[in-house]
């Protein structure tokens, strides 16, 4: 079959050429003209989730939670004259962005007016026109100093904080216009300070972290694409040291980039923070195809100078064992299609595909580009004799024979120890923890979260059962009590001996109430007191205010339709909440949910919490839970193929010893250094396990073939020629992935790091395994009867070394332009 498919691709190399210029052309302009960012939130959980489902519903209620852009300006003097004025004109100025629905901020509230003749009340704005001199300013303060329902929501008095509630519409939060609007409205808040000298101006809200997300990521996509072609290409010019090797590797990697977005393209994806690593994975992991091929390209020729019997060979003794080890990547990436999660399906299947895409590609263009250059120099073949790289190979080989023993205790222990780490392992997740430290995301979210106790969304939704709306009047305001007390007890929620607020003051119906109730007792007084800012105690009391129908709750349905339904059955508690984790955030839920049940009874209500928050904490659990599974089912799936090609589950399972316990070791140092275990962690395991098993593959197929040109039972000489021969190209092809994964540490998200570095170590790690451990194994196995599996003839024809091809058919034609 080998043999056939090297005489096709040679014979017909411009043919070839030319359809796979026409490809990369289509896939290029298919990209260019459909590919753009996400710019909603990825949805990780399955649509026919309970969760999702809820969620789904709560948004078609209320509409989008997680709307709000949060700007807090800290000042002792934020009522001077200049800096208050200030603050108007920026309010205003803000409004008037296309994409923003509304903005409040201390500049622009609404007081509640009760006209005691009349019953009735009336929003009005307290800042009617732009305030003409201090007095009017000192005026006004004392106004917004009394309005209670915006104390800890918008100001925040005893620390002079005011705080811009920017909000925007769905349109222009879900659309490439988002980073637009967050990158104006920061500059004019910027420009805003430097002109008034105010202190301190913070940033944070969903819409703000989501679109400085979505800019990294466009950043760092472009970023890391050209700096692994950068790496990639120094390193392969220190090994070979021959151009047209490292140069037409680049066009290999680049063409396949082009492929990987163009599918990405044509599946209808978008660039997202997973499936921005791709172009620079297949860059990384394309690579070793072609060093493989190249390397076995220099061995033939350097054995009988005939060029075109050399391609062939390469393709042919080449061609099968890259094939099983992109497959075995490809499972890597692919299982997460097992997750339904559509973040995960979509970086999984594009990656699988392109894994397979990317070999195609080498193996067709590889051949065919240097057949048509010159034949290669002997200093461009010095590297495969160096004394360096012999010198390592050959202490490997010496370890293997005269150390198995010490190797085996050695691999003992790690293993143990690591085991022990893994005891210790954190499974916790952060909505930001994607983020240093030192970040502005992060410490501006630290900065609300220690004055307003955090920026996630928190909401928790009530419909009644009975049929009866909220305010029925035999209920006698039953639920506004409930709603109360519902408050206060989530606002009073603790982790442990820590006393910092976990969630903010509510907004709800129950606040609109105490707005209405401190207007109403005040309204013939010159100045407004908090005092009065309370939910009346009488219920009669309560159910004229909750039930006249020209009373304010019932009056002003439009201003209130964001926070309860039309036929007043329905109705929302919107906190928002600090990013404690997952881990803590299980706890509080876990503590939450019987309390609301006793305040709630089952029979009566439905009280769902949701929102942003709960749907991450959901998700992370769902992903860690899936992504366990996915890695099972990668070691399932790529036994499978061993069993195929080798015939004996022990020699399968054992073989797979040298892949598992780098993971095992990863995890353990994991545990030791306190890397939690999250999503973007977990991912590293199938990945990594599907790029080590290509070590396994290249190992065990290799021999194979020596022990059939060997005498049986001379294996100690199969296993030395087996590290000779692909000892090279696997340390080469390791230290491209391991520079390759390692240039993510540059990245801005932790999440990103943690991916490159562990990958990375673990790769290292499982080429150690699969050049001593593996070996040792085998030796070990050499009278056992497993080992008559490689004997036997595999599932699937593997390189025979009598079959060759026929050099004597392929012809060069003069000038080198065709073959015949």
């Amino acid at each position: 079959m080998w043999a056939k498919l090297s005489h096709l691709i040679l014979r017909n190399r411009m043919t070839f050429f030319l359809v796979m210029l026409a490809i990369t052309g289509f896939m290029g302009w298919v990209a260019y003209d459909r590919l753009e960012l996400s710019y909603r939130y990825a949805r990780v959980l399955p649509a026919d989730d309970p969760e999702n489902i809820a969620y789904e519903e709560f948004k078609k209620k209320y509409g989008e939670d997680g709307t709000v852009m949060v700007i807090a300006v800290k000042d002792s003097g934020i009522f001077q004259y200049d800096k208050f004025v200030g603050l108007y004109d920026l309010t205003e100025d803000l409004k008037k962005i296309k994409g923003i629905k509304e903005v409040m901020s201390i500049t622009r509230l609404y007081d509640l007016q009760y006209t005691d003749s009349t019953g009735k009340y009336n929003f009005l704005p307290v800042i009617n026109q732009r305030p003409k001199d201090q007095a009017e300013v000192d005026s006004l303060r004392k106004v917004i100093n009394s309005l209670a329902f915006y104390e800890g929501l918008i100001y925040r008095k005893k620390d002079r904080i005011a705080v811009m509630a920017v909000t925007f519409k769905d349109s222009a939060l879900n659309s490439a216009d988002r980073i637009s609007i967050v990158a104006d409205i920061t500059s004019r808040c910027d420009a805003y300070q430097a002109k008034t000298k105010i202190s301190e101006v913070h940033y944070s809200g969903m819409p703000f972290i989501r679109a400085e997300y979505m800019r990294r990521i466009s950043r760092e996509t472009q970023f890391f694409m050209y700096l692994a072609l950068l790496v990639t290409a120094i390193i392969l010019w220190v090994f070979f040291r021959y151009f047209n090797a490292v140069f037409f590797s680049m066009i290999v990697v680049v063409i396949s980039v082009v492929w990987s977005v163009g599918t990405m393209a044509l599946l209808g994806y978008k660039i997202t923070v997973l499936t921005g690593l791709i172009p620079p994975l297949i860059i990384v992991i394309g690579l070793p195809n072609c060093i493989f091929l190249i390397n076995k390209y220099l061995e033939e020729l350097s054995k009988h100078h005939n060029k075109m019997k050399a391609l062939g060979r390469m393709v042919q003794k080449v061609g099968l064992s890259n094939l099983l080890a992109n497959i075995t990547t490809s499972i890597g990436f692919g299982v997460f299609y097992f997750t339904n999660s559509s973040m995960l399906v979509e970086f999984g299947v594009t990656a699988a595909i392109n894994v397979m895409t990317t070999y195609t590609i080498a193996l067709i263009l590889t051949p065919i580009f240097f057949s048509w250059l010159p034949e290669p120099k002997l200093k461009h073949t010095k590297h495969l004799s160096g004394k360096r790289i012999n010198w390592v190979i050959a202490i490997i080989d010496k370890i293997v024979h005269q150390r198995r023993r010490t190797t085996y205790v050695v691999v003992s222990v790690i293993t143990i120890i690591s085991f022990a780490g893994m005891y210790f392992i954190n499974v916790n997740g952060y909505v930001v923890d994607d983020l240093p430290k030192k970040d502005r995301i992060f410490t501006d979210l630290h900065f609300f979260e220690e004055n307003f106790g955090g920026v996630l969304p928190f909401e928790v939704a009530i419909t009644t059962k009975s049929g009866k709306n909220l305010f029925d009047k035999s209920e006698e305001g039953e639920a506004l009590y409930k709603i109360e007390e519902l408050q206060q007890l989530i606002q009073k929620q603790r982790i442990g001996t820590d006393t910092t607020p976990i969630f903010t003051r509510p907004v709800s119906i129950v606040e609109a109430a105490k707005f209405a109730n401190q207007a109403r007792l005040t309204a013939e007084k010159e100045r407004r007191s908090s005092k009065f800012y309370f939910l009346p105690a009488d219920r009669m009391t309560l159910m004229e205010l909750a039930g006249n129908n020209d009373s304010m709750l019932s009056k002003q349905e439009q201003k209130l339709s964001t926070f309860m339904s039309k036929d007043k059955k329905n109705t929302r508690v919107s906190f928002q909440m600090a990013d404690i984790g997952s881990k803590k955030a299980k706890v509080l839920l876990a503590d939450l949910r019987p309390k609301i049940d006793s305040i709630f009874p089952k029979e009566k209500y439905v009280v769902d919490m949701t929102g942003h928050s709960l749907m991450f904490l959901k998700s992370n659990d769902y992903l860690l839970h899936h992504l366990f599974v996915s890695l099972a089912i990668a070691i399932v799936l790529i036994l499978l193929i061993g069993m195929v090609l080798f015939r004996s589950v022990a020699i399968i399972v054992l073989s797979k010893l040298p892949c598992l316990i780098p993971l095992v070791i990863t995890a353990g140092a994991m545990g030791f250094f306190n890397i939690p275990i999250k999503p973007s962690t977990i991912l590293i395991f199938s990945i990594a396990f599907g790029i080590a098993s290509d070590g396994t593959i290249y190992i065990l197929t290799e021999y194979r073939h020596q022990l059939n040109k060997l005498s049986y039972g001379d294996a100690g000489r199969a296993v030395s020629n087996t590290i000779r021969e692909v000892g090279l190209s696997m340390v080469y092809t390791n230290v491209i992935l391991f520079a390759g994964f390692a240039i993510f540490a540059l990245s801005s998200f932790g999440g990103t790091v943690s991916l490159g570095v562990l990958i990375s170590i673990t790769l290292l790690m499982s080429l150690a395994t699969n050049l001593i451990l593996l070996p040792c194994i085998l030796l070990s196995l050499e009278k056992r009867t497993v080992m008559k599996a490689f004997r036997k003839e595999p599932l699937i024809d593997i390189y025979d070394e009598e079959e060759d091809i026929d050099a004597e058919k392929l012809i060069i034609q003069a000038g080198g332009s065709d073959l015949q």
